[in-house]
């Protein structure tokens, strides 16, 4: 079976921040908090919340990653649920955060998405007004930082739990970052999930992980946690051949982000829907 892939990246323009200043911050929330503080993001000012809002809170489930020699997968299923229904069926829960990581969402649905597509502008700048990279681990120490400023809304009950996986230039190899809703940050060399469903899908992904040896296994066993994750919980969606929905698995190398194709996806899903039936 062979995995392909599209060829779509994420990637900011590299090189110093020339309409900045050479004295620019290299942090984009610490640029906004002094010339447009009314801008921040409400995660990070910690605003009250309504109680009777939480009763229609959105949320994602369950999103993993593992890795496989050389890179990792990061994969999401597609539902979102508000307390006893269905919110969404085609929720996106995997985001790129830049050319070699990514990020994956539970929790809170809203600030979620927010928070990831703020990390990724937070890394970009970065990128932009130091000419490089930061390191995976001082990407995940940023991501960290976000994590502990929704603290204030995680007390009030809207917490946001992201999974960030990618790939270390420097270092040559992967690594996968589990946080806690306060911000503890945890590192994983193989495999880790998040979520609802994430205690079906570690215990999948536990038995499997040593018989993965390159991104066709890796794939294939992301399916199949997915797939024992939705069985036993309500909360994470299994593929709906009808709505055409199915998982996203993204890819994180050497060579870049990249997420999977639709054919790709359909044949793992149709592979492990035959060795279940058989």
């Amino acid at each position: 079976m062979v995995v392909n892939v599209d060829s779509q990246r994420t990637g900011g323009l590299p090189g110093p921040l020339g309409p900045f200043g050479a004295d620019a911050s290299p942090s984009f929330f610490d640029l906004l908090r002094r010339t447009a503080p009314a801008a921040v993001p409400a995660m990070l000012r910690g605003d009250p919340v309504r109680p009777e809002l939480l009763d229609s809170l959105v949320e994602g489930t369950t999103v993993l990653a593992l890795t496989f020699p050389n890179g990792v997968i990061i994969a999401g299923d597609r539902r979102a649920t508000a307390g006893n229904f269905i919110a969404r069926r085609d929720m996106r829960k995997v985001f790129p955060a830049d050319r070699h990581s990514a990020v994956a969402i539970s929790g809170a649905a809203g600030p979620a998405v927010e928070m990831a597509r703020v990390f990724a502008t937070e890394l970009e700048h970065y990128e932009k007004v130091e000419g490089e990279q930061l390191s995976l681990e001082g990407k995940a120490n940023k991501l960290a930082f976000m994590v502990r400023a929704n603290m204030p809304l995680a007390m009030q009950g809207i917490v946001v739990v992201p999974l960030f996986a990618g790939y270390d230039i420097r270092a040559q190899r992967p690594s996968i970052f589990e946080y806690d809703p306060i911000g503890g940050r945890y590192e994983s060399l193989d495999h880790a999930a998040t979520g609802s469903g994430s205690i079906f899908a570690r215990g999948t992904l536990k038995k499997g992980h040593q018989a993965v040896t390159d991104v066709d296994s890796g794939a294939l066993l992301a399916v199949q946690a997915l797939f024992d994750a939705a069985e036993e919980d309500s909360a994470t969606g299994g593929p709906d051949r009808i709505r055409d929905q199915y998982p996203i698995l993204a890819v994180i190398d050497a060579d870049g982000y990249r997420e999977l194709v639709r054919d790709a996806v359909v044949e793992l899903v149709d592979h492990v829907i035959a060795a279940r039936t058989e």
